[in-house]
This record gives C-alpha cells, sequence and structure tokens, in this order.
C-alpha cells in the first residue's frame, strides 16, 4: 500500500498506532513513550487561529488535573515545528499562559493513521480526540468541527470516568457525577442470566446495592 493512502480511522479498543513523532518536547515515541500513562492526544486545525488558541490555554490551564489522573497532554497539527515553537512564545507573550506540553508536528504520516483529514471539513486536521489508557488502548475518540472549540472539562470528565469504571468494574450514568437521578452513583453492569438477575434483587434488598429493577442497578463508591 502506499504511503500517501489515508488509513482507517482506528476502533475503539484498538491498540494506539505505532508511530515517532517530532514534537516541541523532542521526538517521540507513541503509545511507547506514554507506557504506565494515560494520555489525550488532540488535533487542531492551524497554529495561530482564534479558536485552537482558545482551546490550548484550556487544556494547559487544566494540564495540572490531567496529571493528578496520570494523564498527559499532546497537542498535534500539520504546522511545522517552528511554527509551534512561535506559536507557543506568542501565547506566553500576550496571553501570559505557557504551554507545557508536546506538540506534534506532523507531515500527514499521523493524520493518515488516525483518519484526521475529513474532505468534507477542508484540508486541515479536524479537531479530534483520542483518550488512550495505560496500556496503550483507545478509549475514546471524539471528533469536532473546526468552527467548535471543545470542553475540556468533559475531556478531563471522560478520562476520570473511565479510569473509575476500570477500577470498580461498573458503568457511568449520563452527567456523572451530577446525574439526574443517581447523582454521583456509578451503575452495576446488567445482569445477563436468570439467575443473576433474581439475585440483584435479593442483593438490593440486602443493602449491597440500590435497583429500580433487577437490570437498573446502582451503588454509592
Amino acid at each position: 500500500m502506499a504511503d500517501n493512502v489515508q488509513q482507517g480511522i482506528p476502533l475503539l479498543g484498538d491498540k494506539f498506532p505505532e508511530m515517532m513523532v517530532q514534537t516541541t518536547r523532542g521526538k517521540m515515541s507513541l503509545p511507547a513513550d506514554m507506557k504506565g500513562k494515560w494520555f489525550v492526544l488532540f488535533s487542531h486545525p492551524a497554529d495561530f487561529t482564534p479558536v485552537c488558541t482558545t482551546e490550548f490555554v484550556a487544556f494547559q490551564n487544566r494540564y495540572a488535573k490531567f496529571r493528578e489522573l496520570n494523564c498527559e497532554l499532546i497537542g498535534m497539527s500539520v504546522d511545522q515545528v517552528f511554527a509551534h515553537i512561535k506559536w507557543e512564545e506568542w501565547i506566553h507573550e500576550n496571553l501570559k499562559v505557557e504551554i507545557e506540553f508536546p506538540i506534534i508536528a506532523d507531515t500527514g504520516a499521523v493524520a493518515n493513521k488516525l483518519g484526521l483529514i475529513h474532505p468534507g471539513k477542508g484540508t486541515n486536521t479536524v479537531r479530534a480526540v483520542f483518550i488512550v489508557d495505560a496500556e496503550g488502548f483507545i478509549r475514546i475518540m471524539l471528533y469536532y468541527p473546526q468552527e467548535l472549540g471543545r470542553n475540556m472539562e468533559e475531556i478531563l470528565r471522560c478520562v476520570k470516568a473511565m479510569q473509575v469504571a476500570d477500577k470498580n468494574k461498573v458503568a457511568m450514568p449520563a452527567n456523572w457525577p451530577n446525574n439526574d437521578f443517581l447523582s454521583d452513583h456509578v451503575i452495576i453492569p446488567p445482569a445477563t442470566d436468570v439467575a443473576t438477575a433474581k439475585k440483584r434483587l435479593e442483593q438490593a434488598k440486602a443493602g449491597e446495592f440500590e435497583c429500580y429493577d433487577w437490570w437498573l442497578c446502582h451503588k454509592k463508591l
């Protein structure tokens, strides 16, 4: 297959594609250099653009919160590394924010592997987000058009929710930890056989967790 042929978008649960990348903090091997850590790789259409600038400031302002979750941030666009460095300088000088996380300078190889060029949205990379776990598996993928800036609190929530789900073998309700009727409770995975379904209601009566029915049980961590 020719190198310039766009690859298919990786799927949830796939291993993050291996790649060597040039960043503003030197060369990196992904996902190898992030082994043992979660990371969020996010692409932006271009340096020195208004929406992207607001996003980078927002990510940097929450960088410490991501690190508290053992999660790193990695930016990316098809701009050259020199443009990334100059843009970082501009943000620091004019907005008093120092970008501390690396930004990948992509020649097109990363965009092709991750499916970040969408012809219907132009030739720049779309605003994509890949949340990758400590074992290098893709857990969440989000895509936004160029005209819509991302909500970093939601991305932060996604990382925290997935880590809680993994650790406790539970599912997370809508808007967790502020669900409309479950509040900050988490969901017990539904029963998959008759015996377990009957046992669920018995467990609820015993106070192990709460149930609306055998298929909708929840608990506070």
